[in-house]
């Protein structure tokens, strides 16, 4: 196997967890919608978490984005 083949494969695999990571935001956001429609008045205690559950998740999604770059232009 030529080492550009290996890159763009291992690039591939890199970011093959994307599609777990748009169920997870899609989870969060899922959940915090029903939270709200039962007690709206809890909405100050929910948005907390949700902002800092979704930047963790979304953290996840730019660390492979990086993993994947560099595997393609760096190595």
């Amino acid at each position: 196997m030529e080492a550009d083949a290996a890159k763009l494969i291992g690039a591939g695999i890199a970011v093959a967890g994307l599609g777990g990571i748009g169920a997870g935001i899609g989870n969060i956001f899922a959940t915090t919608i029903s939270s709200l429609a039962r007690n709206p008045a809890a909405a100050p205690v929910v948005q907390l978490p949700m902002w800092v559950g979704f930047a963790l998740v979304e953290a996840v999604a730019l660390y492979a984005l990086v993993v994947a770059l560099m595997l393609m232009f760096v190595f």
